[in-house]
């Protein structure tokens, strides 16, 4: 599942995408370079038939739900605090992990996985992993966006990110001016997206949304935020964003959009088991249900990417049964990361195994690469696109 490149992409990408490799404690095996066909130099940009790309992104969502659905280990109130579990394995317990992955999260499994490509199975000799060493969501996030891990960026803290992200350079061309976006549930996005520098419009899923074109229905959704307790601090309950983000996208048509929701991680902290499940079972509805919007119409209908992944891995529960529930650099397996990718560009290549280490420094490239575009010249520190992900057409 090779796809060519130029050379310019090669050679940017091939030593940060190296570096990166030995950032943090690579799993099985060590990642090793695809055989590439380039083109010449002087080569025109690649045609797509992709015009829009859309990065989904569930906090804190492990490899092990997505792979293999539902932990029986966690199906008690010292892992999982579940003290009647009738409930869980009546919803989500099945007797292979093909039907519990199934079970959870079946718009991944019946559409996203059948149409496209997934990475990150470890069960299956695939491993995905982040780069960065912290394993915690800001640097997560500005991994996926910008292509390389920042060292300055080491915890949650409200730092404007110093480095342009992929979304700030796209935005900055004529063609995609004023049609990239981000919806997200955490109030550290508009610092992550540096909004003071980029001046894109996102929407942290507390404070009303206000920009672009405002229907009667985002008002009201913006009192319901105003007015709901939120549970966490610095962020609000994924439904909150959801409901604006489809409104948004109906009557502005964006062409580019990070859409962020954070309640597995939420939940995941709290320890509860049940509540991260069921945001998962939720999250996959939503992505359903945002594939169905485009899928209704024309501008988006076989003329969009969709990336799915999350932004960091949690605790493999080595160090205690609950451990999952925590995530960063002293929490052994929260570096283990996945990625799926589904588009008009995209082999429908399924569930990947016995492949090389994917890594979270590669989707900054692989959201412009799906555009024709070319991240890594214009920033030679990023991860070169996922290998397989986006084929030239023949």
């Amino acid at each position: 599942m090779m796809f060519t490149k130029t050379i310019a992409l090669l050679a940017a990408c091939s030593i940060a995408s190296l570096a990166g490799a030995f950032q943090s404690t690579p799993a099985t095996t060590p990642p090793t370079p695809p055989v590439t066909t380039a083109k010449p130099a002087d080569a025109d940009p690649p045609v797509r038939k992709t015009r829009n790309v859309i990065l989904c992104v569930a906090d804190g969502l492990r490899w092990q739900d997505v792979f293999t659905g539902a932990d029986e280990t966690l199906f008690n109130e010292v892992a999982g605090k579940i003290k009647n579990d009738k409930y869980v394995r009546d919803t989500y317990w099945r007797s292979t992990p093909e039907e519990r992955r199934e079970t959870l999260m079946p718009f991944f499994w019946s559409v996203v996985a059948k149409n496209g490509i997934v990475y990150g199975d470890r069960t299956h000799n695939a491993p995905g992993r982040v780069t960065n060493d912290y394993a915690v969501s800001y640097p997560g996030y500005a991994e996926l966006f910008c292509g390389f891990p920042e060292p300055v960026i080491k915890e949650n803290k409200r730092i404007y990110n110093p480095n342009v992200t992929v979304f700030e350079w796209l935005n900055n061309m004529k063609e995609l001016n004023g049609r990239v976006v981000a919806f997200t549930t955490w109030d550290l996005f508009p610092w992550i997206l540096n909004v003071e520098r980029s001046k894109l419009p996102v929407d942290d899923g507390i404070k009303p949304c206000k920009f672009g074109r405002i229907t009667p229905r985002i008002e009201f959704i913006n009192r319901l935020r105003a007015e709901t307790p939120r549970r966490w601090g610095g962020s609000h309950f994924d439904s909150m964003t959801f409901h604006v983000m489809t409104e948004w996208v109906e009557v502005n048509r964006p062409r580019v959009m990070f859409f962020g929701l954070g309640e597995t991680d939420e939940w995941a902290h709290e320890t509860d088991y049940e509540k991260y499940l069921d945001a998962a079972r939720r999250t996959d509805q939503y992505w359903k249900e945002l594939w169905d919007l485009i899928q209704k119409d024309p501008q988006y209908k076989d003329q969009t990417t969709i990336i799915f992944t999350c932004d960091h891995g949690r605790g493999d529960n080595t160090k205690s049964p609950d451990d999952w529930s925590n995530h960063g650099a002293k929490h052994p397996g929260s570096d283990q990361w996945w990625v799926a990718v589904m588009g008009p560009d995209t082999p429908p290549a399924g569930l990947i195994s016995d492949h090389q280490m994917v890594t979270q420094s590669q989707v900054a490239a692989t959201i412009a690469w799906a555009l024709g575009q070319d991240w890594c010249k214009q920033e030679p520190r990023a991860g070169k696109p996922l290998e397989g992900a986006i084929v030239e057409p023949k």
